[in-house]
């Protein structure tokens, strides 16, 4: 046992060890064009045949070291793959495009391995979650996955409502180009705060294509390329769309996420695609982030259950309901049979005059406005959000004072209100250009006046996505981030109404130029509509069973 494993298993509370571990380094595994796949594996020290993890990474096969020998001190024999042009494997690093190819070259290479033993399991989250998709359908009988905090494809990810999800992309890249040659300094990164600092600086140059020029100093070859590329072409991303290999013939598989991952909902809709086959997955949420260190304990808690369940027979550490959801604000979790939970109701409020929050139908009333300046854009506070620092629910009463924000707020809650799920809102919004973006959040208001931002959705306007009504009125339909979330008695719901949210989502421009070389700028005056004839509302997936 290493320092590193031994310190992981204290930490995330993991079952006691079965065996020493022998690791086998700088395996090379040939891929289909004749690169070589640098991998590592990690052998469980006992007699007998043991199952095989195979975890997929662009993140350097060290870095995550001390996670593949706790497995296999476990009792799997864990490999651990460098994506190409990473971590000492061949060929050239781009995102997401050799997944499906090098992963079927690396299945058919184990197949040939003395010590397979027939029983192969996938796991790791994020970016090595989408690894497990590309060959999901082409493992062997008998086999079982475990993903997390990912998503099938991504270009939903990438273009939430069809803006551009631009901190998480020179975020990511900034980790990716890091992690080639890991140390201090940029653990100090990680921890300090300097890689939201370099994607804020980054995120305000124009043009854009050359942001990676600012975040890292220097060209990046994937970001350049996608940013020209990727940008409304779907045929680009068409192969990089895994949601047809899954059903009914899918391993299966343990979902993990957190309320607060911007990725929650593509998981939810994988989820969902292998309950309509006819299978009956698990589901993990809690109220975590992307990078939250108490999501990678329980990830690593419940693959070790589950593999033990469907590679070892011995399911007894499964429980019973394959759902199981956190709770924030109440601070409890829930088990279900099904998600959503059985029992939901909805229940709506409608924007006001005067800033209010409202069950009932708006008065007449003139529209709210505020001007929107894409050279002061609207910041992003918290929410869910690829960061090591700052990210999930923050207090955003400072962004609340700005002059480009609508605010409203409703009475205090004579009862806790529970919301499980995906909140949904309908905005009837009108704007001085034709291209512009609306932001909407969902806020915690505390008796104190802390305001929470718990959940949020962006949707991009231009010609032709949303058609106007004869007063040029758009009715902008907006479906919230899943959240899991106990509004107190005694506390308020606001909903927040701006054009958007930087650097987490690029600015709007308001010029209908390409992403990469926009550099003009216009402003846009934003109107908000809560009358009759246009009734702005959320409405509220509501959960009783607390």
């Amino acid at each position: 046992m290493s320092l590193m494993s031994g310190l992981i298993a204290r930490m995330y509370r993991l079952p006691p060890r079965r065996n020493a571990v022998t690791v086998i380094r700088d395996l090379e595994v040939p891929a289909d064009d004749g690169i070589v796949l640098m991998t590592d594996r990690y052998a469980p020290r006992k007699r007998g045949t043991h199952p095989t993890l195979l975890i997929r990474l662009p993140y350097g096969r060290r870095n995550l070291a001390a996670m593949a020998e706790a497995y296999a001190e476990r009792g799997y024999n864990t490999l651990m793959q460098a994506c190409r042009g990473t971590g000492g494997s061949g060929g050239i690093f781009d995102p997401l495009v050799h997944e499906r190819s090098d992963g079927l070259a690396t299945l058919a290479w184990i197949r040939e391995q003395p010590w397979f033993d027939g029983r192969l399991g996938l796991t790791g989250p994020s970016y090595m979650g989408f690894a497990q998709w590309a060959i999901c359908d082409a493992l062997p009988p008998g086999s079982a996955m475990s993903t997390k905090v990912t998503s099938a494809e991504f270009e939903s990810v990438v273009f939430p409502g069809g803006s551009f999800h631009l901190g998480l992309w020179l975020s990511w890249m900034q980790t990716i180009e890091g992690l080639r040659n890991p140390g201090l300094r940029f653990v100090g990164d990680m921890m300090s705060g300097a890689i939201e600092r370099a994607t804020r600086k980054a995120a305000n140059h124009l043009p854009l294509v050359d942001a990676d020029k600012v975040a890292m100093g220097r060209e990046v070859p994937f970001w350049r390329d996608w940013i020209q590329k990727a940008v409304g072409n779907h045929e680009f991303w068409a192969s990089m769309d895994h949601r047809k290999r899954l059903g009914a013939g899918t391993p299966p598989n343990h979902f993990v996420s957190g309320w607060q991952d911007f990725m929650v909902d593509q998981l939810l809709r994988d989820f969902a695609a292998l309950v309509e086959a006819g299978q009956r997955p698990y589901l993990t949420i809690g109220s975590w982030t992307h990078v939250d260190n108490e999501l990678q304990a329980e990830s690593m808690r419940q693959t070790l259950v589950w593999m033990d369940a469907h590679l070892l027979a011995k399911p007894g550490g499964l429980r019973k309901q394959p759902v199981r959801l956190h709770i924030s604000g109440a601070d409890k979790w829930i088990e279900s049979e099904c998600y959503p939970p059985d029992g939901m109701s909805a229940s709506s409020f409608r924007l006001h005059p005067e800033s209010a929050l409202d069950r009932g139908p708006p008065p007449d009333s003139t529209p709210s406005r505020f001007v929107y300046d894409p050279s002061k854009p609207t910041p992003s506070v918290g929410g869910a959000k690829f960061a090591f620092t700052g990210a999930g629910p923050q207090d955003t009463r400072s962004l609340e004072r700005r002059k480009d924000v609508l605010c409203f707020t409703s009475q205090p809650l004579d009862a806790p209100l529970t919301v499980v799920g995906s909140p949904t809102v309908t905005l009837f919004a009108r704007s001085s250009l034709q291209h512009a973006d609306f932001f909407v959040s969902l806020n915690d208001v505390a008796p104190d006046g802390r305001s929470l931002n718990m959940t949020d959705a962006i949707r991009r306007i231009a010609p032709g996505t949303c058609p106007p009504d004869a007063e040029g009125i758009w009715r902008i339909e907006l479906q919230l981030h899943a959240v899991g979330h106990q509004f107190d008695k005694g506390h308020r719901l606001r909903v927040l109404v701006a054009s958007g949210a930087h650097p987490r989502f690029a600015r709007n421009l308001g010029t209908g130029e390409q992403i990469a070389t926009a550099t003009a700028m216009r402003a846009a005056t934003q109107e908000v509509f809560h009358d009759p004839g246009h009734p702005s509302a959320i409405t509220l997936p509501i959960y009783r069973g607390l």
